[in-house]
């Protein structure tokens, strides 16, 4: 009796630790969502393009590098460019975080990088394009970092059956952060002469306080979150990094499976990711609506994706994972091609489009997470949540550079936003094919009663 007194207290101990550290964890969610809802989402192309839009030469273009350039494709190419740069660096970090298991470290320095170059947006003014554009470039990378990091602990603090709500809940927190901080950026906006600040400061204390925020909660998870230590004397991280991201493509091609998941993700989260960075610019300028209208349109996306990310987390519960992310590809698609046919000037439209999707945006990102992390083989969590990564953030360069592509050589945002459909179609094709189950049991995990 002893005994299983002392096991059960222990387990009740390891219980409550678990739970201590899965909520400093929906912490860094609550800190970093806001620089992807009132930055990349809202405040920073709008404002970028009209920067570059001022310093264009008579013909409509700015010459980075001499390079001729629309003014209104350039923060597209910049979100790309930043992608670029991700791409380089994911591998290096989740190699370095399995390798010595201090994933705390590097976790601290991508936040602490993102923070300042978004914190440094403050600067971004007159014809200060370029430094617009490397901030951007800075930030959007160290995002991408963290994230590896951050995902990489999702199996560590959540066992199989956990993993939907958990990944939920943290999607949920950014959000919920997401619509305070723009709640916020709405009042000093709309009343910026009552604040005695011009219209153009208020955008730039709004990218600036987003910086801010970030740095500031991220010290909750840098706290309550443990580096596991990886067995054995670690090997110096930098120059084994690139060796080790050839040996994680070589480990998942004997998973095709895994690999499969993760084409599938790379093309529908390419879609997702590429409206959540250009919906602001294609309400501005080809629908005419006012900076306050998409700030709103915004703070409604980031409500109503806290329910979504919930309800959606639920839905899974009952119909399955891949089922409900499948359902939420396919009102993606309808979405997307009804924001074609929305008339300019008219923002009631926009909002009813704002609010389908921010049903299923928590929703499909949340469980895409959890789904994608039955199927990493124990131990290769950061390594894996790399590649992962590259498809969430490090290989969306696509869209973008599509969106911006379609918009030089016809001058329609419209047709612009009508190419992205393809992502979601493509996408929904390619995970339907899927057979999850065999795919967790290949990766070496238990698979749950119903995914």
């Amino acid at each position: 009796m002893g005994g299983d007194t002392v096991r059960a207290r222990q387990a009740a101990g390891e219980t409550a630790e678990r739970r201590r550290e899965q909520r400093g964890w929906y912490f860094y969610d609550w800190a970093c969502s806001v620089y992807s809802t009132s930055v990349l989402t809202v405040f920073l192309g709008p404002y970028l393009t009209a920067v570059a839009e001022s310093a264009a030469d008579a013909d409509g273009f700015v010459h980075p590098l001499g390079i001729p350039v629309r003014a209104g494709s350039f923060f597209a190419y910049c979100v790309s460019a930043s992608v670029v740069v991700a791409i380089v660096l994911m591998p290096l970090a989740g190699a370095a975080a399995d390798r010595t298991g201090r994933r705390k470290p590097l976790l601290a320095t991508a936040a602490y990088v993102g923070a300042g170059a978004t914190t440094g947006l403050f600067f971004l003014d007159g014809h200060r394009y370029l430094l617009g554009g490397l901030l951007l470039v800075v930030a959007n990378a160290a995002v991408a970092v963290s994230m590896v990091l951050y995902n990489s602990y999702l199996p560590q603090i959540a066992p199989p059956e956990e993993r939907d709500a958990v990944s939920s809940r943290g999607w949920a927190f950014g959000y919920a952060a997401g619509a305070l901080v723009l709640l916020a950026n709405l009042a000093l906006f709309t009343a910026h002469d009552s604040f005695g600040v011009s219209e153009a400061m208020a955008v730039r204390i709004c990218l600036a306080s987003a910086g801010l925020w970030w740095g500031l909660f991220a010290l909750i998870p840098l706290k309550r979150l443990r580096d596991r230590r990886a067995a054995g004397t670690p090997a110096a991280p930098s120059a084994h990094g690139w060796r080790q991201l050839a040996s994680t493509v070589r480990d998942m091609r004997s998973k095709p499976l895994t690999l499969a998941f993760l084409l599938a993700y790379l093309v529908y989260n390419d879609g997702i990711q590429t409206v959540i960075s250009q919906a602001s610019v294609y309400g501005s300028r080809e629908l005419g609506l006012s900076q306050s209208t998409l700030i709103t349109a915004v703070l409604m996306v980031q409500v109503l994706a806290v329910a979504g990310a919930l309800g959606m987390g639920w839905l899974a519960r009952i119909h399955g994972t891949k089922r409900t992310i499948l359902g939420s590809l396919a009102a993606w698609t309808a979405t997307l091609a009804a924001g074609y046919f929305l008339p300019a000037g008219a923002p009631v439209w926009f909002f009813v489009l704002a609010a389908g999707i921010g049903l299923v945006l928590g929703g499909s990102q949340a469980l895409s997470r959890s789904l994608f992390s039955h199927l990493i083989p124990p131990g290769k969590e950061a390594e894996y949540f790399s590649a992962y990564e590259m498809s969430d953030r490090g290989m969306s360069w696509l869209g973008p550079l599509l969106f911006g592509l379609t918009y030089q050589l016809t001058g329609s945002y419209r047709d612009a936003v009508l190419s992205l459909v393809a992502f979601f179609v493509i996408g929904f094709v390619l995970l339907a094919r899927i057979p999850m189950r065999r795919a967790i049991a290949d990766a070496g995990n238990p698979v749950p009663g119903r995914i």
